[in-house]
């Protein structure tokens, strides 16, 4: 959580926060949100490229470069490369991720949601995604961005986040508890 409030009120926030103002006045949320994620995906898929990013190794103008091909590239928005670009230009790139979790972070309060994250042993069903998604949702009255992953590790059950609240009813939870009173006695 304290996370979270870092990145919100830090240079990453207020970077988030111009672009999301901006974003509001040329009503282009829905777009920027989709460049960021199509850049967030491309930048994934080369992790070489995110520590070219990162690195102060590398002058401004290279990284200036790299960014604006990158957009072109995918075709981002002529709003969103300006950002990249301005990002590169003042040598904030380091915080790039930061910016667009806080940029998401920021819609999806415009919109009322909460994010949620699952995870479980295996892998959900639609179904039961759908039906957790719902639990949450009566629980926090918001819509819910449910994310799940796996941890084969926990054995059973499940670790639901949402906000800074988490319920842990995976089972090696339950049997490092079981463990830890059995010690005790």
């Amino acid at each position: 959580m304290s996370t979270d409030i870092a990145i919100r009120f830090g240079v990453a926030g207020r970077y988030a926060a111009a672009l999301f103002d901006l974003a509001i006045e040329a009503d282009a949320l829905e777009a920027i949100e989709a460049d960021l994620n199509t850049f967030s995906a491309a930048v994934a898929v080369a992790p070489e490229f995110r520590e070219f990013l990162k690195s102060p190794v590398y002058g401004a103008d290279d990284q200036l470069r790299a960014i604006v091909a990158l957009a072109d590239q995918a075709g981002l928005g002529a709003m969103t490369k300006n950002f990249l670009s301005l990002v590169a230009k003042n040598r904030r790139l380091g915080a790039l991720e930061d910016m667009i979790a806080a940029y998401q972070g920021m819609l999806a309060d415009h919109r009322g949601e909460v994010s949620a994250e699952a995870v479980s042993a295996a892998t959900l069903s639609e179904d039961q995604s759908r039906r957790l998604r719902s639990e949450i949702e009566s629980v926090v009255g918001k819509a819910v961005n449910l994310e799940t992953s796996v941890d084969p590790d926990l054995l059973g059950g499940l670790i639901v986040k949402v906000g800074s609240k988490m319920i842990d009813s995976s089972l090696r939870t339950k049997l490092n508890r079981m463990k830890s009173v059995m010690k005790e006695a």
